[in-house]
């Protein structure tokens, strides 16, 4: 069809008559190889933020300009089997191997940071967030309270751009702070890369979780 169009220069209404076809076959797109890179980007996604769902995975996807609707998304989730809620040993899927962590070449580079707990003489629990420079081997910030969510977290980060500006990436566990949204918006907003560690294996941080034990 296109090439009748192109040889004789005709339309393509004219062209479907000639061949007695209709005009949808000209304008017909295959979506397969969206589907499939799609499925491909979701895979990647979800074997690195572990904790997030397809709500979260799909405001991901958003921002690098997928354009899938909500139901079509979740089929393609399901359909994947990338679903949190199953029954198999914690350690099966999302305890994946990756590849060996680079050292940090510079300042601001790679920062690390995690949460160690303690309780006061009467029994009450604080938490202490503590963010470390790799490069430096400087302990940035310790942030202390009763309740430190994922906007403290955020908080904690957007003061340290203003005194020692933004890392290129934050090594993290999967805690509930620094999975939340707020977290990610900061991060999504600034170009830092959160680089989640696999779940059950806290030597994936060893540096700051030696550090917090001291």
């Amino acid at each position: 069809m296109h090439y009748l169009m192109d040889r004789y220069t005709v339309s393509a209404r004219r062209a479907c008559r000639v061949v007695q076809t209709t005009r949808s076959s000209v304008y017909y797109t295959s979506r397969h190889a969206l589907l499939t890179s799609l499925r491909q980007r979701m895979r990647e996604f979800a074997q690195t933020r572990v904790r997030h769902g397809y709500r979260r995975l799909r405001v991901l996807m958003q921002r690098e300009g997928w354009p899938v609707g909500t139901e079509r998304f979740y089929r393609v989730y399901t359909e994947e089997g990338l679903a949190l809620r199953r029954k198999r040993p914690w350690r099966h899927v999302t305890a994946v191997y990756r590849e060996q962590r680079r050292a940090a070449t510079a300042y601001n580079d790679i920062w690390r940071m995690n949460f160690v707990a303690d309780q006061l003489a009467d029994g009450r629990r604080f938490r202490a967030r503590t963010v470390i420079d790799m490069f430096a081997r400087e302990c940035l910030a310790i942030d202390i309270g009763h309740g430190l969510g994922g906007y403290d977290v955020a908080a904690t980060r957007e003061r340290l751009r203003f005194e020692r500006g933004v890392p290129q990436r934050i090594y993290c566990d999967n805690g509930t702070e620094f999975v939340s949204a707020a977290m990610d918006l900061w991060a999504y907003t600034n170009g830092v890369i959160l680089d989640f560690s696999r779940r059950g294996t806290p030597t994936d941080n060893a540096m700051i979780e030696s550090f917090n034990a001291r």
